[in-house]
């Protein structure tokens, strides 16, 4: 029988607000800061209207299809509670108000939709990104966070998924990629970062507020949470570290770009883990996820010419595909029951291989479905006059110039 905690609401409470922080703000400065001038409010609009229309779904429709008590064949399940009608403020989750769990989950979901904007700034019409939105939530993000986290088939079959490597990054950030390839490149790939102080700002809130998204996963206030914290926190620096040797020998010095790009790309790397992996684990991902993500950004998407313009891909989709990966590796049952490949058990590598694969073929083929028919109905790039001229004045009669 659920009984209340107010411990661990406490805790669930702080742990939501947290990932509020790194979702609005948070990604807001960070890609802010790294766009141009012209398109820097553009970039931040296009953000904080992803997580509120993930927002609204989620309360609406969202949290009864990924999180019903049914599940139909591990796909989707069946739907009740829409409007949270049924949903009682007395009712539990485990150790924590029902009501509680739905808000945090909803931080994830618009966190993720955030995420993708990252890809397509500077050349996507607003209305155009709204309706992607809508349909992206609706038939991507909520059928993997069913078959994850909501009883789904992924889930049955035993992934290890702590806090949202398939359902927030690998599912993010393979998304980028799909819209980056329908909608091609910019008329002006250069990208001079408007004022890498707002990036800093930002990554510094989604730096504190990953504390919240990864400890906050533990449902409780115990020695999970603690233990998901410090691996967390730990496999950002050595991943920061990590990017600034790599810069070093790249080009002979440290980037401030680059640091606070190796701490995300840790911290993507160690959020499906962090409720499973010890310290030595967490170092060993957090080194690998930097090395990943700097081939990427600067080899492989070059080479294979797809302008994915904040590299959401490179960070968040291969860091992600890594940490997944990585906990079929390091998963110590010390930390919370679970054995990995080097603790003993080949077959839960097996399973997060094959979470990996679904996760990334389901969402790279039902985004590109989406943003092609979108495309080809309503247009999904603006006009070319727009683009170089600056979408914050043409689309939005705003400057950020003195931001």
């Amino acid at each position: 029988m659920d009984v209340l905690s107010t411990g661990d609401t406490a805790w669930v409470l702080v742990a939501t607000i947290l990932v509020l922080l790194m979702s609005v703000p948070g990604v807001a400065f960070f890609y802010g800061g790294l766009t141009k001038k012209k398109n820097v409010l553009n970039s931040m609009f296009i953000a904080l209207i992803a997580f509120a229309i993930a927002s609204v779904i989620w309360v609406a429709y969202g949290y009864p299809f990924a999180f019903g008590e049914t599940s139909m064949q591990g796909l989707i399940s069946v739907p009740s509670n829409f409007f949270m009608m049924g949903i009682g403020l007395e009712d539990l989750n485990g150790s924590i108000p029902t009501i509680l769990f739905v808000v945090f989950q909803l931080t994830f979901a618009g966190l993720t939709a955030a995420l993708v904007s990252g890809s397509i700034v500077g050349r996507m019409k607003v209305s155009a990104w709204m309706i992607f939105i809508v349909l992206w939530v609706t038939i991507v993000y909520i059928p993997i966070a069913h078959w994850v986290w909501g009883g789904g088939w992924l889930m049955n079959l035993g992934a290890l998924d702590f806090a949202g490597g398939t359902v927030v990054h690998i599912n993010s950030g393979v998304t980028a990629l799909a819209l980056a390839l329908v909608l091609g490149r910019r008329k002006d790939t250069s990208l001079l970062p408007h004022n890498l102080g707002y990036s800093i700002l930002g990554a510094g809130f989604l730096w504190f507020g990953w504390m919240g998204f990864n400890g906050g996963s533990a449902l409780a206030a115990n020695g999970l949470a603690g233990s998901a914290i410090l691996v967390s926190n730990t496999t950002a620096a050595i991943a920061m570290i990590t990017w600034i040797i790599l810069d070093v020998i790249k080009i002979g010095k440290p980037t401030v770009l680059g640091a606070i790009t190796g701490a995300v790309a840790g911290l993507v790397a160690i959020t499906p883990a962090a409720g499973f992996v010890t310290i030595s684990g967490g170092l060993v991902i957090g080194i690998v996820a930097a090395i990943i993500s700097y081939y990427a950004i600067y080899n492989l998407k070059d080479r294979f010419g797809y302008d994915d313009a904040l590299d959401v891909f490179g960070v968040h989709g291969l860091s992600g595909v890594w940490g997944l990966i990585a906990t079929g590796l390091f998963a110590a049952p010390s930390i919370n029951g679970a054995a990995g490949l080097f603790y003993g058990d080949p077959h839960q590598f097996i399973v997060q291989i094959i979470s990996v694969v679904a996760t990334a073929i389901y969402t790279f083929s039902i985004s590109w479905i989406i943003a092609k028919v979108l495309d080809k109905t309503m247009g999904l790039r603006v006009e070319d006059k727009v683009e170089v001229g600056g979408l914050d004045t043409h689309l939005h009669e705003e400057s950020g110039y003195r931001l």
